[in-house]
C-alpha cells in the first residue's frame, strides 16, 4: 500500500514537471522577425554591416529590438544592458 502512495506520489510529479516544461514560456520564443526589426534600426546608421551583425545577435538573445533607430532602450531592457568584453554597449 505505502509503494502504491509512493508510486502515485512520483507520477504526479512527472507529470506536473512536463506539464510546466511544456507550457511554460521560454526566453527566446518571442514572435519577433530580427531582421526586419535590424534592418530598420541600423538603417541610418554609418557602419550598417556592423550595426546589423550587433542587432542580430542581441535581438536572437533578447528577443526585442527598441523602436526607431536610435534610443528607447527602456522599451527593451536586456537588449540595453548587454555589453561585450571590454564593457562598451553591444547593442546598437
Amino acid at each position: 500500500m505505502a509503494k502504491l502512495g509512493m508510486l502515485l506520489s512520483v507520477s504526479l510529479v512527472i507529470a506536473l514537471l512536463l506539464l510546466v516544461e511544456t507550457t511554460a514560456p521560454q526566453g527566446q520564443a518571442h514572435a519577433i522577425d530580427c531582421g526586419a526589426s535590424c534592418s530598420y534600426r541600423c538603417s541610418k546608421s554609418g557602419r550598417p554591416n556592423r550595426c546589423l551583425r550587433a542587432c542580430n545577435t542581441c535581438c536572437q538573445r533578447c528577443g526585442c529590438v527598441p523602436p526607431g533607430t536610435s534610443g528607447n532602450e527602456n522599451v527593451c531592457p536586456c537588449y540595453a544592458k548587454m555589453t561585450t568584453k571590454n564593457g562598451r554597449h553591444k547593442c546598437p
